[in-house]
């Protein structure tokens, strides 16, 4: 289920995940679901595209949190893609920009990715 809602485009090791419109409570568990089952089936690079996300609570940060966490100990790297200037100020007040690389666009954030992300799975 958490597919349909983020759904997920791969490029060797890497993945770009979509989130668009509002994280929230309601939501949140889907969204943590879908970027840990994308770490867990490989990815050495993961893009979460927040560039049609309108708005994110505690829920979504700690979904964003727990990514993290599951990439560091896999030694993956997230990077977010958020343009929202709400969405923006929520990450910073809470410090995770502090934690997770963000990018003004899916383009940068996977410029900035280090080069084993592109490797094929074997």
């Amino acid at each position: 289920m958490s597919e349909e809602w983020f759904p997920a485009a791969w490029s060797g090791r890497t993945a770009v995940v979509i989130v668009s419109g509002e994280i929230d409570l309601t939501n949140a568990e889907n969204l943590r679901d879908a970027l840990l089952s994308t770490l867990n089936a490989g990815a050495l690079g993961l893009v979460v595209d927040m560039s049609a996300t309108t708005f994110i609570d505690s829920a979504g940060v700690t979904a964003l949190v727990r990514a993290s966490r599951r990439a560091a100990a896999t030694e993956a790297t997230v990077r977010l893609a958020v343009t929202a200037p709400g969405v923006l100020r929520v990450l910073n007040l809470v410090g995770i920009d502090q934690l997770i690389e963000v990018h003004p666009s899916v383009s940068a954030a996977l410029a900035s990715l280090p080069e084993q992300s592109t490797e094929p799975l074997s």
